[in-house]
């Protein structure tokens, strides 16, 4: 009942100060949206690879030195960079956040601002895009950052602007992400943030938050699968043991683990196999085989159900077959989501940024986000922004991560209107 009370309250509050202080920043966001767009085509035409941010990352601390931040930290996690502002009223602190990376991907959008760089990855020369719209939310947290601190005075309570590199993942043997910084203390201090919001670009109407309460992106873990066997000629298989039958053994035997032996009231289940090495020749049986998956699951109790039977799995089949197995599941990302409690307090605020009519429930999603390490310290909230062009079905816009992939930029301001209006109302409702 407390709870409840308390979530009332939070709510009415936030509605007070959505009906209030915000509409005094029409001027500001008309001001800032051509630096907005500027500043992601920029970023756009010039993206850098998981943990080599290095020119986002100055252009973000540059413009936060402008802005008379009170304080920013650059080199967090590799290239990091934290900017914190002061409101000119008493009130908590909460905290913001974009990533920074880019993808392997050769751009193919023909944009007169498309990419042309070329970075390394995992040793090998590669192609680098924006694929999955970091350019945009960078751009937008930049936007949220000025328009923030012209109207510091009104601003009550602090806010944290965590730039997170690697998003994508940290190159093989290297540390990073949101995990690496909530390790180097982004979260911690005398006064750590109470809650925090981040925004992701994704196929749907423009301009359009989409949200679900609990369980919105699943937890994601790496699985790697190595089968030991024996080499022999091709033609005499008895000779020896064949890890790459096995291998397609496994294959089929991990597709029945989600739709025979877990639960599925509580949420999907996928397990795939994206990457199989072993052989050299067509007649030759080779002595090992290596297996690379991805695995995803949306309830921490059927996630463990799951790794459990994929093991015994695994084992039974190389028993089987007389061939050593060793299964690793690694880089692990929880389920990522919306505080139920939250959201509801800041839905007026959600509506207010993008319109009444245009904060929708979603459906899960199966990709995977590693804000969920943020949320694993305290409450928050994560929002898609629709960026397909009028009229364009989800299903028919390439999605994140295709060489395709160029969201509509008159989405940006809705992201800038959000993530100030969290850090205003969220203060404000805080302080009443």
């Amino acid at each position: 009942m407390k709870r409840l009370i308390c979530l009332a309250a939070l709510a009415i509050s936030t509605a007070a100060a959505a009906a209030d202080a915000k509409y005094e920043l029409d001027a500001s966001f008309t001001s800032v949206e051509p630096k907005v767009i500027a500043w992601r085509r920029d970023i756009h035409e010039h993206p850098e690879l998981s943990n080599r941010e290095f020119r986002t990352a100055k252009l973000v601390a540059d413009h936060l030195k402008k802005l008379g931040f009170d304080d920013v930290k650059t080199g967090v996690a590799h290239t990091g960079v934290v900017g914190t502002l002061v409101g000119g009223k008493p009130g908590p602190v909460v905290a913001l956040r974009a990533d920074m990376d880019a993808l392997p991907v050769a751009e193919q959008t023909g944009l007169p601002f498309a990419s042309k760089a070329k970075g390394e990855y995992n040793g090998e020369e590669v192609s680098v895009m924006h694929a999955c719209g970091h350019d945009m939310h960078v751009a937008m947290l930049m936007g949220a950052a000025e328009v923030l601190a012209e109207h510091r005075d009104i601003l009550a309570g602090t806010v944290k602007f965590i730039f997170q590199p690697a998003e994508e993942g940290a190159p093989l043997g290297e540390e990073g992400g949101a995990e690496m910084m909530v390790a180097e203390g982004v979260l911690d201090g005398p006064n750590p943030p109470a809650a925090i919001l981040g925004l992701h670009v994704w196929p749907g109407a423009p301009g359009t938050l989409y949200y679900r309460s609990g369980s919105f992106m699943a937890a994601a873990d790496s699985l790697y699968i190595t089968l030991e066997g024996e080499q022999t000629h091709g033609s005499s298989p008895w000779r020896g043991a064949d890890p790459i039958y096995l291998a397609g053994q496994i294959m089929v035997a991990l597709q029945g683990i989600p739709g025979r032996f877990l639960d599925i009231t509580k949420g999907p289940a996928v397990i795939t196999i994206g990457s199989i090495h072993g052989g050299v020749r067509g007649n030759i049986i080779p002595d090992k085989v290596e297996m690379v998956g991805t695995i995803r699951t949306f309830d921490a109790g059927e996630r463990e159900v799951l790794l459990t039977r994929l093991r015994s799995t695994v084992d039974g089949l190389a028993n089987a077959a007389g061939i050593t197995a060793t299964v690793a599941i690694e880089g692990s990302t929880p389920v990522t989501g919306n505080d139920p409690v939250l959201l509801q307090a800041m839905m007026p605020t959600l509506q207010w940024a993008a319109g009444a009519d245009k904060v929708l429930d979603h459906p899960l999603i199966t990709g995977a986000e590693d804000f969920s390490f943020y949320q694993a310290r305290i409450p928050g909230l994560f929002l898609m922004l629709g960026t397909n062009e009028p009229g364009v079905a989800a299903a028919d816009s390439p999605s994140n991560h295709s060489p395709l992939f160029s969201p509509n930029e008159d989405a940006l301001m809705t992201g800038v209107r959000t993530l100030v209006g969290f850090a205003m109302d969220y203060s404000s409702a805080s302080t009443r």
